[in-house]
């Protein structure tokens, strides 16, 4: 925000609250001076929206504190989605080895998106491009942040995971995305066999496979999902 342009916010705010203007001269220009100060960086029409959002719920005096502070939440979150990137062929005119300009165009990209005149450019955009194939093969290829190799590899020390991961590659539903109505086992759990001993002690073993019924149960799930 332009020096110039705090007499002019400091009058609308005390269309609201006129507690917030200084009435002599000296401390109105200390005023100006010292809001001009802290709201340097944020624009005329947010902090005029900021404090209309204060005063809509509160009927204290509105700090320049205040402002400042949403507008600095309002860039991290912007910044936080922003992936940072620099494309070059947005900007044909650069010479590739024009350092300065490429700097100010980065500078004049971010610039923009700090002042919402530009959304800012997430993460998952740069699947969506020419390179979207390559970049969806590659996924399928490694499966997850783990690579499949590795998987399987610990497969055997983890079968139940081995197991929820091969009936999702054969394109058979995940039985244990659903708890079992037979054996009560919860979702997430193989299910078991619950046994009494002769002395009435109530025993359990896992089974290797899951009970047709929770099968059936996940199969409909997931159709259900699907439609």
């Amino acid at each position: 925000m332009e020096p110039e342009q705090l007499p002019q916010l400091i009058a609308q705010i005390a269309l609201a609250d006129p507690r917030v203007r200084r009435e002599d001269p000296t401390e109105r220009r200390a005023q100006i001076v010292m809001w001009a100060g802290i709201l340097a960086e944020v624009p005329y029409d947010f902090a005029l929206q900021a404090a209309q959002t204060h005063y809509a719920t509160s009927t204290w005096p509105i700090l320049p504190a205040e402002i400042a502070t949403r507008w600095a939440a309002v860039v991290r979150d912007r910044m936080n989605r922003h992936n940072g990137t620099f494309e070059p062929t947005a900007h044909p005119e650069l010479d590739p080895d024009d350092v300065d300009g490429y700097l100010a165009a980065l500078r004049g990209e971010r610039q923009a998106v700090v002042l919402g005149q530009a959304p800012p450019s997430e993460v998952k955009e740069l699947t969506a491009g020419p390179a979207a194939e390559e970049a969806a093969r590659r996924l399928d290829e490694l499966g997850s942040y783990v690579p499949r190799t590795v998987d399987e590899l610990l497969d055997k020390h983890r079968p139940t995971k081995a197991a929820r991961r091969a009936a999702i590659l054969a394109g058979q539903p995940d039985a244990l995305a659903v708890p079992c109505t037979y054996c009560k086992a919860p979702a997430g759990q193989r299910c078991r066999i619950n046994r009494i001993d002769a002395s009435g002690a109530l025993g359990r073993r896992e089974r290797s496979t899951p009970h047709p019924t929770r099968i059936d149960d996940a199969r409909t799930a997931q159709n259900g999902a699907t439609q």
